[in-house]
């Protein structure tokens, strides 16, 4: 099933894969053939052979060595273009895969592990590849073809081969057995330890303000040791091959050495040759050689095996969310109206707790919509049900009058722009990431829509101005300018909904003020959903939703929830006595 999954990401190399192994058969027919015109060149010699006979054999062991060189050297140009074109398709499906990912299937697999399975696992299954389309077509073959030649020149003689074989064939098997295991464990202990490794670097700042080097280099040490034992007793138990194999063809050379010589002299060369035994010597280390590839391939194909299992896993990961079917999904959002009707709502690593239960409710399209509650109350959940980040358990969800599962998913996800709590910019210029809003945006527009988010504050500011380039992760400006920009790049989508998810937290109260203020006039008819922790974000709006324990609370506006609401008026009475003041967004 492994096997079948990861064969299709071949594709348009399949037919440098089916050339290789037909290349090297070709030039193990050849290399196979050699000894035994060698063994008949021997022979004609000793028995006074011309000239002209020695140079016709010579001629064509010339050619059969020309020719085995050259069905060689394609066999690897085709056999590096075969497996380095698999693993780059390979690392494009899981790419591909993950792009189509729904929120529950990346909750599944963390960072790190994705990252492991598309960089040390494609490069383990594109070795092993390799090797079954060169190496593991050359080696049985070759193992084969010289088995027959061998029999056919030495005779009896040959018969060492079949005692030393199975010993070999058991070696692997236990070495296999032993191996096996050990590759698994360290698999999962490498995605633990670059788990680790983003950690540290994704929270640096931390880490440092903090004083924790030390705690986590000792963490870190710790999970690369257990990485360290694992692989190293499976190299040691891996390490037995090698000695293996060379006591097997000294064993077969001292065999053929001294059984061979025992035979020329005693029959005088009738039964046997010096010919015959240069041959046998050469079949010999063939024949081991062979089964030295073998176990390196074994070695390999173990080793490639779980990392295979794991790619198949990102690749055969189903997304739960998928667009319905093309011909009878809705193509167009109407407006922003929203509708909650009896919808529950529960994580699929958790599906009997429901974090969000009986939630009815109704917003029109245009509506400023506040939402408030404790942390943990369901608050996000909420609002990622409106785009089908996340499918409800049961219930409906309408947008625009129409249940969101009819839609097209990018139809409706481009009628909605996010500005999430955690703020995610990409490396490049100002520009470029505020065209994630919209591609063909103009210089005039992203201004308009930075004056708006109170963005071009610092824009202006930069050298460069909206060419300005911005790290990776947006780590040379700060939280309060990120928050900013992801906002204009929202506001620049021009969406039917725009919802705010505690997206304002680090920007001071005034600046919240002018960006919301900033939103009525500029999209006036798009619906738009303020999570917030400060009821200062959201006092204005035409209505304000307490959420609590994964249920609404409460609904109404500021003045009269603060009537109505107990849990409303809590929040607001203790971020308004004695408060400090705020971050500056700078």
């Amino acid at each position: 099933m492994v096997l079948r999954r990861l064969v299709k990401s071949i594709r348009q190399y399949m037919p440098s894969t089916i050339a290789t192994p037909l290349l090297v058969s070709g030039e193990v027919v050849l290399e196979c053939t050699i000894p035994f015109y060698i063994a008949e060149l021997v022979n004609r010699i000793k028995d006074g052979a011309s000239v002209s006979e020695i140079a016709s054999f010579g001629g064509i062991l010339a050619i059969m060595a020309i020719g085995s060189l050259l069905f060689g050297m394609l066999a690897g140009m085709t056999c590096a273009t075969a497996s380095c074109g698999f693993g780059k398709n390979l690392r494009m499906d899981m790419y591909d895969a993950v792009n189509d990912f729904s929120f529950d299937n990346i909750d599944r697999f963390s960072t790190s592990s994705l990252v492991t399975r598309m960089t040390t696992d494609v490069t383990n299954v594109q070795n092993a590849f390799m090797m079954l389309t060169r190496i593991a077509v050359r080696a049985p073959f070759m193992m084969i073809f010289a088995f027959v030649m061998a029999f056919r020149l030495g005779g009896r003689m040959a018969w060492i081969f079949a005692f030393v074989t199975p010993v070999l064939a058991g070696t692997l098997i236990l070495v296999a057995s032993r191996a096996m295991p050990l590759f698994r464990r360290i698999f999962k202990k490498y995605d633990r330890m670059n788990e680790s490794v983003e950690e540290n670097i994704v929270g640096m700042r931390v880490v440092k303000s903090f004083v924790r080097e030390e705690f986590e280099q000792q963490k870190f040490d710790e999970a690369s040791e257990e990485v360290r034992r694992d692989f190293t007793r499976a190299e040691k138990i891996l390490a037995w091959n090698a000695p293996v194999m060379q006591f097997c063809l000294y064993v077969v050379m001292a065999f053929v050495l001294s059984f061979g010589s025992y035979v020329v002299i005693s029959t005088m060369g009738m039964e046997f040759d010096v010919g015959q035994i240069s041959a046998m010597l050469t079949y010999s280390f063939m024949i081991l050689s062979s089964l030295m590839m073998i176990s390196m391939i074994f070695v390999m194909v173990t080793l490639a095996s779980e990392s295979a299992a794991r790619i198949a896993e990102v690749l055969d990961a189903v997304p739960n969310i998928v667009s319905p079917d093309p011909e009878t999904a809705v193509e167009s959002v109407a407006d922003g109206s929203i509708e909650f009707e009896n919808v529950n709502y529960a994580y699929a690593a958790n599906p009997d707790n429901d974090v969000l239960s009986d939630i009815n409710l109704k917003i029109a399209s245009g509506e400023t919509v506040g939402i408030i509650g404790s942390t943990g109350s369901g608050k996000s959940s909420l609002v990622q049900l409106i785009p089908r980040l996340y499918d409800v358990k049961s219930g409906i969800v309408k947008v625009g009058g129409v249940n969101v599962k009819d839609y097209d998913l990018n139809v409706l996800r481009n009628s909605v722009a996010m500005v999430l709590q955690k703020n995610v910019l990409f490396e490049g210029t100002i520009k470029d990431n505020l065209r994630w809003g919209n591609p063909d945006a103009t210089l005039e527009e992203m201004k308009e829509a930075c004056h708006l988010s109170c963005a071009d504050e610092f824009i202006d500011s930069k050298e460069g101005g909206y060419d300005y380039r911005i790290d990776h992760g947006g780590a040379n400006i700060s939280g309060g300018q990120k928050q900013r920009l992801c906002i204009a790049r929202a506001l620049l989508k021009k969406p039917k909904i725009i919802i705010f998810d505690d997206s304002t937290s680090a920007v001071d109260t005034k600046t919240d003020a002018l960006i919301r203020q900033g939103m009525r006039k500029f999209i006036p008819e798009t619906t738009k959903i303020i999570i917030a922790q400060r009821t200062a974000s959201v006092e204005d709006a035409d209505k304000i939703i307490v959420i609590d324990g994964g249920r609404i609370a409460a609904v109404g506006t500021h003045k009269e929830l603060l009537n109505n609401s107990d849990i409303y008026r809590e929040i607001h009475t203790s971020q308004n006595s004695g408060r400090g003041g705020a971050d500056d967004g700078r």
